[in-house]
Formats: C-alpha cells, sequence, structure tokens
C-alpha cells in the first residue's frame, strides 16, 4: 500500500471512493472499519490540501494575468 504523502491527487481520490465504498459496504469488521475511516480522512486531507494550492496559485495567476507573471507556491 502506497503512503499517502507519495500519492498523486488522482491516485489518492480514486483510494478514497474505493474505502468510502467498503464503508458504505458495510462487510467490516469493526477494527477494520477504524483503519479504513482514518485512511479515508488521512486522504480527504490530503485532496483538500493540493485543491486548496492548486485554487491558491490560480487566484496568484489572475492576480497578475496582465502580465502573467507565473510564481510556484511551495506545497507544505
Amino acid at each position: 500500500m502506497m503512503e499517502t504523502e507519495e500519492m498523486t491527487f488522482e491516485e489518492s481520490l480514486r483510494t478514497l471512493e474505493q474505502l468510502v465504498k467498503e464503508l458504505e459496504d458495510g462487510n467490516l469488521e469493526l477494527d477494520k472499519a477504524l483503519e479504513v475511516y482514518e485512511r479515508a480522512i488521512a486522504l480527504r486531507e490530503r485532496c483538500k490540501r493540493f485543491l486548496d494550492d492548486c485554487d491558491r496559485r490560480v487566484q496568484k495567476m489572475m492576480e497578475t494575468a496582465e502580465g502573467v507573471k507565473r510564481e510556484d507556491l511551495v506545497i507544505e
């Protein structure tokens, strides 16, 4: 299993969707369901951080659209 922080946005989203399906199916033992839920929360946060960073980059480009000065933001 790939570490959450090493995954691309698309990999994170796909895995999150799979985990949600597992939880919705309701066939997991409680301990396993908790593990899956914890992983899903971590992936959700990863996706949210990625989208927030993309939003900041787009906002920065829009603010400088007259000269279109692109500044890469550091992802924390």
